[in-house]
């Protein structure tokens, strides 16, 4: 398997049913900062989030694609106030009822993560930004040796995660460290705990979920063949 990559879209070069499967804008699900949010405008046909972007950003423009605690959202409205540069996103229904976005309010923070551009380092594992769905945190086990989140996956996504394998959790990579069931556990180091909100989430939250394109790929082409 090959990546190559042209501008901001990626094609992986891997034929399990002879088509190439495309992955599109793409992430890494290594959160680059947290965000608050500025504003929340409801509409009738979408739900318009508004940021202030940080200075090094200053290059954004419309059109470009940026993950929000995992869903790739596109610049639709960038504003100027008090010398901050504004940027406008809007989530339509179906984003809404896949995804944690729709109960975010003014203050709220998200874990944000800007779009690869060719030439960037591969860290973290594909991610798409089109999340699958929700799946709740059960638990949270913390010690002196590790924290530890206990998530409930929707049983239609369940067979996407396997041990050791790669999810992305409000956009954050992580490798699941233990799987029961439709139940899973990922391991938190302090390093995502002060960078991500994943710690400060309480129980009971909807993470989204983004199971591993791989996973989804190879399970799916198997389905097909009936094996």
């Amino acid at each position: 398997m090959s990546p190559a990559k042209s501008g901001w879209a990626t094609t992986l070069d891997w034929h399990p049913g002879g088509e190439t499967l495309t992955l599109g804008d793409m992430f890494t699900g290594i959160v680059e900062r947290m965000l608050k949010v500025s504003a929340v405008a409801e509409n009738p046909m979408f739900r318009r989030l508004t940021f202030t972007a940080p200075q090094a950003w200053s290059d954004c423009k419309h059109g470009d694609s940026i993950a929000f605690n995992g869903v790739c959202l596109t610049v639709a409205e960038i504003t100027q106030r008090d010398g901050a540069m504004l940027l406008g996103f809007d989530v339509i229904k179906e984003t809404l009822e896949k995804t944690n976005l729709g109960l975010l309010t003014s203050g709220d923070a998200v874990n944000v993560e800007r779009s690869l551009r060719a030439g960037d380092r591969m860290d973290g594992h594909f991610v798409q930004g089109h999340v699958d769905g929700t799946a709740t945190m059960i638990e949270q086990v913390s010690n002196d040796q590790e924290w530890r989140l206990v998530i409930q996956a929707p049983d239609a996504l369940a067979k996407y995660i396997v041990p050791k394998g790669s999810v992305s959790i409000d956009g954050v990579s992580l490798t699941v460290a233990e799987v029961r069931g439709t139940v899973f556990e990922v391991a938190l180091i302090p390093t995502t705990l002060q960078l991500t909100t994943l710690g400060s989430r309480p129980t009971g939250w909807p993470f989204n979920l983004e199971t591993d394109i791989l996973s989804k790929t190879i399970v799916r082409y198997l389905e097909l063949r009936g094996i």
